[in-house]
């Protein structure tokens, strides 16, 4: 097992797709952008410059590390505004947490055209190391954070663990299970899967209807001010920074970081015209988001990419929102046409030879929506028409979930057709974006499963805070899953569990002989002060392509 990060070790940690709305957002004027900021920034922004956004370190190398800070030169240069004196910040990076060893040290300009936002690509670092660094600006020094690489990539590495999250909207509560996973002190780094912001309206996408805390903007998102307004807005969650000064994130965004379900040409919750032309909200959603993620794209504009850790796993992430062709429950076409795609060409082509020439023992997938095939089975209407709108489909009876795979099936069938004429193990797919917890058999077949083959494994996560069936039923936590998840496990044989209702986290742990996910809850997510304990563990032994129950966590 590589070495551990400790609790003890870090310091400095700062203090549905459900809604659809009609009316049209008319432009706020700045003042209106900046006044909901303002009260959020603490009194200590008049001592300019600071770091009221905490640090955060991403995408790790065996060589490298990206690091990301936003400084706020004076107090009315707020995320979005537009407003603020270039400023000169400097990075160090060290061995130990006192900085007696500097390793890389530099300086660069931060100004308004990148939001007061700074990156800095370390290279010339040693594999599989602990790392500390910090920024400087104007005699100020933010948070210490500490960071890790990658094995070598002719490692033997004997373990890795990974944070597993999604859906962390910001007015249905607290951000726990960051915390939770900061507490740990055992990360190698943590994934988000997608939906790390949401871009409704205040009192749009809330938890049972109910504001745990305002947004800023309060408007929907739409201009490039806008998402970044929101993006500093979460920024300043003392538990998302808390889990960024910690170890390291490997993102992908899903369709929150845009709007609800989008596709390469739009969005359900885009309106063409009145919201402005889907092609700039889209570029200004994109810039936002590369601005304030610690993110290294392969390709510009978009997250799909590939990092290594060692012999033992490869991860292969996914953009599956810019290239896909809208989702057949809101227009023309077949769940079937092979015109229609989720991946695009180019980035299936790039999926499948990158796990055909992978020689590490596991092949991970960073899937924003699911893979695994779910049919609703004989679910009773009472439950029919709150999962359609939990997953933004049509209310008069669904057979599918059109915006993830199942609405690709010709993509789906491609990409697992490839895996098993290849004879390609080892294949694990992790996802988010569904608001439920899953443990999936992937099968060339669903319709004759188990007597067909399973080709890869799936785990899901829950989401964070957004709502769940359960919260759009509008009863108590695990009413909803006792029921419905037998009928869609009986439905689904590939299916192994299902909860339906709870929120959390995942905690993936690799070593060469299994892949194994502890699935965490919430006591409640409105509480800022949540606990979290271990509900389920499932695992995938090594050569098996198959989901079998454990019953510890690692």
């Amino acid at each position: 097992m590589t070495s551990r990060l400790r609790d003890s070790d870090t310091e400095g940690a700062s203090n549905s797709r459900a809604p659809r709305r009609r009316t049209v957002v008319k432009a706020a004027a700045a003042t209106a952008v900046l006044a909901p900021l303002a009260a959020a920034i603490p009194a200590r922004a008049a001592e300019a410059p600071a770091f009221l956004h905490g640090v955060a370190s991403g995408d790790p190398l065996p060589d490298g590390i990206l690091l990301w800070t936003r400084v706020t030169p004076d107090p009315d240069a707020t995320p979005g505004s537009g407003r603020g004196r270039d400023t000169e910040v400097s990075w160090t990076v060290a061995t130990d947490k006192a900085f007696t060893t500097i390793v890389a040290k530099g300086t660069t300009t931060a100004s308004a055209a990148t939001d007061h936002t700074v990156k800095a690509d370390i290279r010339g670092l040693e594999p599989a190391t602990d790392y500390f660094f910090r920024f400087s600006a104007g005699g100020t020094d933010s948070p210490v954070a500490r960071t890790r690489t990658a094995p070598a990539a002719d490692a033997a590495v004997t373990g890795m663990r990974f944070g597993v999250v999604s859906c962390a909207n910001w007015e249905a509560g607290y951000f726990a299970p960051y915390r939770h996973l900061a507490a740990r002190g055992d990360l190698d780094a943590w994934l988000h899967l997608g939906d790390y912001i949401y871009e409704y309206k205040s009192g749009e996408y809330t938890a049972r209807g109910t504001v745990v805390r305002p947004h800023a903007p309060a408007h929907e998102i739409l201009t490039l001010a806008d998402y970044r307004t929101r993006h500093g807005r979460y920024k300043t969650d003392p538990d998302l920074q808390a889990l960024h000064h910690k170890a390291p994130v490997v993102a992908i965004w899903d369709d929150h970081e845009f709007a609800d379900n989008a596709w390469s040409g739009g969005a359900v919750n885009h309106t063409e015209g009145a919201e402005g032309t889907w092609s700039a909200r889209q570029a200004a959603a994109k810039q936002a988001y590369f601005e304030w993620m610690p993110v290294r794209p392969a390709i510009e504009g978009t997250t799909y990419r590939r990092l290594r850790f060692g012999k033992l796993a490869d991860l292969s992430l996914l953009d599956l929102r810019s290239f896909r062709s809208q989702q057949a429950s809101t227009g023309s076409g077949s769940v079937d046409d092979p015109d229609r795609t989720l991946t695009g060409r180019a980035q299936l082509d790039w999926l499948k030879a990158g796990l055909a020439a992978s020689d590490t023992t596991w092949r991970l997938v960073g899937n924003s929506v699911m893979v695994s095939p779910f049919s609703v089975g004989s679910l009773p209407a009472s439950l029919l028409k709150p999962l359609a709108k939990l997953l933004g489909l049509p209310q008069e009876g669904i057979a599918l979930n059109t915006d993830q795979w199942d609405g690709y099936t010709d993509d789906r069938r491609e990409l697992l057709a490839h895996l098993r004429s290849r004879s390609i193990r080892n294949t694990v797919f992790l996802t988010g974006d569904i608001h439920m917890a899953w443990a999936n058999d992937v099968p060339v077949d669903a319709g004759t499963y188990p007597l067909s083959a399973s080709a890869a494994t799936e785990f899901v996560v829950t989401s964070m805070t957004s709502d769940n069936l359960d919260d759009i039923v509008k009863v108590p936590e695990g009413t909803v899953s006792a029921v419905a998840a037998p009928l869609i496990r009986a439905a689904n044989r590939h299916v192994h569990w299902v909860d339906t209702d709870r929120h959390g986290y995942g905690v993936l742990d690799l070593t060469a002989e299994r892949a194994q996910m502890d699935y965490y809850v919430l006591s409640d997510r409105t509480d800022p002060a949540a606990t979290s304990s271990w509900v389920r563990s499932y695992r995938t032994r090594s050569g098996t392509q198959k989901i079998e129950r454990t019953y510890d966590p690692v």
